[in-house]
């Protein structure tokens, strides 16, 4: 928790001064970010490398650096002053599993156990370009909001032609917030970039999964 206070300390006040976070964000900043992305957490493997797209302020991906110190953590952002105050926030948090990388995620050459983006694109465009950065078995884990389950039904052409084997919508941290997070599980296929050799196995579930926080 201590950790957490002074990384919202920095939001609010660097991260609001340079643009990163809406200065109207700073009241609801613990529910609406912190928690929010927090109860990711829960549904990630221990001493999983997990990839951040389009980072931003840090959201989800140094909650979870800071919630589970087991985690590898890259951060991608292309936009070098987002990635300045990433560096800047993991430097002074002391997050040794943290590595900030500049590049724009088409760019970018890694495999990792989870994938992570919030607030970055439809899962249509996401699709192929999160997929290939995810071992086989591995997840991308793509926050969204009311409007999961269309975007989900929209992704699935590029979903299929990307490799997904498994999707599922998850609903976290009820227990913990006033509007639980709702997340789109996608798990990479056996066959990355094309279609699995697997059996296609498709679900939508609304999960009722809950998660600690931060």
């Amino acid at each position: 928790m201590p950790l957490a206070r002074r990384y919202a300390e920095l939001l609010a006040g660097a991260g609001t001064e340079r643009g990163l976070l809406g200065p109207r964000e700073v009241p609801r900043l613990w529910d609406r970010h912190l928690l929010n992305c927090g109860v990711l957490a829960s549904v990630i493997p221990a001493n999983a490398t997990v990839c951040d797209i389009g980072s931003g302020a840090g959201l989800p991906g140094i909650v979870l650096a800071i919630a589970r110190p087991d985690l590898r953590v890259t951060l991608l952002e292309p936009l070098l002053r987002r990635a300045t105050f990433l560096s800047e926030v993991a430097e002074a948090l002391e997050l040794t599993g943290v590595t900030v990388v500049r590049a724009r995620a088409e760019d970018h050459r890694g495999t990792y156990d989870v994938v992570t983006a919030r607030a970055v694109a439809p899962l249509s465009r996401l699709a192929r370009v999160a997929l290939g950065l995810c071992r086989p078995g591995g997840s991308v884990l793509a926050m969204k909001g009311e409007r999961a389950g269309t975007e989900l039904d929209e992704a699935r052409p590029e979903l299929d032609a990307a490799g997904a084997a498994e999707c599922s919508i998850e609903r976290l941290g009820a227990d913990l917030l006033s509007v639980p997070t709702t997340v789109v599980r996608v798990v990479a296929g056996a066959s990355r970039g094309g279609r699995s050799s697997a059996k296609q196995k498709r679900s939508r579930r609304d999960g009722s999964g809950s998660a600690r926080g931060v």
